[in-house]
């Protein structure tokens, strides 16, 4: 796992985040939380997280988007560190399952099939509308397809290998319009959880900004 400071000003308070999948710093270079630091994490080839970078804060906003939902629950379960909140926005704690996450078989396709071109048909399915495509492509992650490839590879192989993470998420944003882990599966994942629904596909630059840098946090 790699893990890059948005923002580090040693405040008292850190935005934890867990990016998705094929993610790296890029698309969130611009995000400035007021009165927070903002740690994100992506490259999940390996699940490895540096809690030494954790060490110092009062309080910690969890924030983790699609994949990174089933990681930070792995990566942090066990652990008892000062989380003040927690959102899991497009993403479930069983990323790979017919019911509560992308259908087995949807899974395998996309990772069998990756390539440029797919890849560029994922990015449209994940942004939809044309401006939020617009906006992503303006600072797309700088990936190579054969690295997201191994890195999908390996996700798939540490579901298959690990029980289902324990970690209790405060609340879930579900996007209806979410192509890639529909509105339907989330739901059934977060029973007994709050969870808040908008008209949203995967990837929204205006949910991912609102939760990540909220005015008064």
């Amino acid at each position: 796992m790699k893990h890059y400071f948005i923002q580090q000003k040693h405040l008292p308070r850190l935005t934890l985040f867990f990016a998705g999948w094929g993610m790296d710093e890029c698309p969130f270079m611009d995000y400035c939380p007021e009165n927070s630091d903002l740690l994100v994490c992506y490259d999940y080839r390996s699940l490895d997280f540096d809690f030494t970078l954790l060490q110092g804060y009062q309080e910690i906003r969890l924030l983790a988007w699609s994949m990174g939902v089933w990681v930070a629950s792995m990566v942090l379960q066990d652990m008892d560190l000062p989380i003040c909140e927690s959102v899991a926005l497009n993403g479930t704690v069983t990323p790979v399952d017919d019911l509560k996450g992308i259908p087995q078989q949807v899974f395998e396709g996309t990772l069998e099939g990756l390539n440029e071109v797919t890849l560029e048909k994922f990015i449209r399915r994940m942004c939809l509308k044309k401006e939020n495509l617009e906006t992503f492509l303006s600072k797309r992650p700088q990936r190579a397809v054969e690295e997201l490839q191994e890195e999908l590879r390996r996700i798939g192989e540490q579901v298959k290998s690990c029980a289902v993470p324990s970690f209790a998420w405060e609340r879930a944003v579900i996007g209806k319009n979410d192509l890639i882990f529909t509105a339907v599966n989330q739901k059934n994942a977060w029973t007994g959880t709050e969870v808040a629904e908008y008209d949203i596909p995967h990837y929204s630059e205006e949910i991912m900004r609102d939760l990540l840098c909220p005015s008064v946090i």
